[in-house]
């Protein structure tokens, strides 16, 4: 039975690659926002302040702040680091896990010991290993900037078993900013393609 499910995992993830070679592929990610904002502020402008962790090296953090950039301008929102209405902090994460799922033993191994794969010669022995997810997690805050009040807080997250780094950032940032500057009310999933690597969006 296990091993019928990882051929089934095996083939719709040789499907999901084939269809991702003539199609857009669809981050679908679990968003949840907070906002005190009834509308777009007057004027619409902010600038990114970098967090201690984002200052050094400089470049190292310039592709994730470059993919925040395109996001909050297509949320309507203007650069403007001289006169900024709206401070913006950016965070993202990456992590790897096995997928929770109940016939997989967690992390530290299998508590029944190893089973025998049917056709084998004995003494052959075979464990059968999930693939391993990719967890990518993005996240703003935006405070006013003549107050320093919290104005607009927001977090999108995407497991898979690509590692499209900082690609998926960018698509994350998109579905975190859906519905700005009156997101609906609490967790929902979003839907956003993600641009082919060169393209503009």
């Amino acid at each position: 039975m296990l091993s019928r499910r990882l051929i089934t995992l095996a083939l719709c993830l040789g499907a999901a690659l084939a269809a991702g070679c003539s199609s857009v592929r669809v981050v679908e990610s679990q968003v949840q926002s907070w906002s005190t904002l009834t509308a777009l502020p007057a004027p619409p402008t902010y600038r990114i302040e970098r967090l201690p962790s984002q200052q050094a090296p400089a470049q190292a953090f310039a592709p994730i702040e470059a993919l925040a950039h395109a996001a909050l301008a297509r949320a309507g929102l203007q650069r403007d680091d001289a006169q900024a209405r709206l401070l913006v902090q950016v965070g993202v994460r990456s992590s790897q896990a096995l997928p929770d799922w109940p016939y997989y033993p967690p992390l530290g191994g299998w508590a029944g010991g190893w089973g025998w794969r049917p056709g084998l010669r004995a003494g052959v022995l075979l464990r059968d290993m999930p693939p391993t997810l990719q967890r990518r997690e993005a996240s703003l805050v935006l405070r006013d900037a003549p107050t320093q009040q919290g104005v607009y807080e927001t977090s999108a997250v995407f497991e898979d078993v690509w590692a499209d780094d900082p690609a998926i950032f960018g698509a994350l940032f998109d579905a975190a900013l859906s519905g700005f500057p009156q997101p609906p009310p609490g967790p929902r999933q979003v839907r956003t393609p993600l641009a082919p690597a060169g393209a503009a969006r």
